[in-house]
């Protein structure tokens, strides 16, 4: 059976592959991606610490604040990805949306969204942990580990 790009591939140089590649793959502008992400990420941080001082002026005890402030950081977010802000600003930002805490609420509120046209118990309930699903049981598995090798060795 011959191969789908023909004889052609058994005469592809690895040299001719590397040009082949460099020329399908986008390059972006770096620095520009760089500097929208550190901007981005450096205003998601300020609004937190926005937050921090806000609760703190209103009296609220920092145990309680360091718990208010992600709330409010992931309602925000979660609130934007439903009226599809936080998309065109993630497009924009790249990483600097997606690492902090925001990109975690995007994460499961954007499948959640896609599937609920399939029902509220089968489409958005089952959908919401596709993308987060897998790296939040891993963490969980780890913290069992983790708290397991702790109270073995007493520290």
């Amino acid at each position: 059976m011959q191969n789908i790009l023909g004889d052609k591939m058994h005469k592809l140089s690895n040299q001719d592959y590397a040009k082949m590649v460099d020329a399908a793959t986008p390059h972006g502008k770096n620095f520009i991606n760089y500097f929208y992400a550190f901007l981005f990420g450096g205003i998601i941080c300020a609004v937190g610490q926005g937050f921090f001082d806000l609760y703190a002026f209103l009296g609220l005890e920092e145990k309680v604040i360091k718990m208010a402030v992600p709330v409010t950081l992931v309602f925000i977010s979660a609130v934007l990805t439903y009226f599809r802000v936080y998309h065109k600003i993630a497009k924009l930002a790249g990483a600097g949306t997606l690492v902090p805490i925001t990109g975690f609420a995007n994460a499961i509120v954007s499948p959640a969204m896609e599937y609920k046209t399939e029902g509220f118990i089968l489409g958005s309930c089952v959908k919401m942990f596709d993308i987060a699903g897998p790296v939040l049981t891993f963490a969980t598995i780890c913290g069992f580990i983790y708290g397991i090798f702790v109270y073995i060795l007493g520290i």
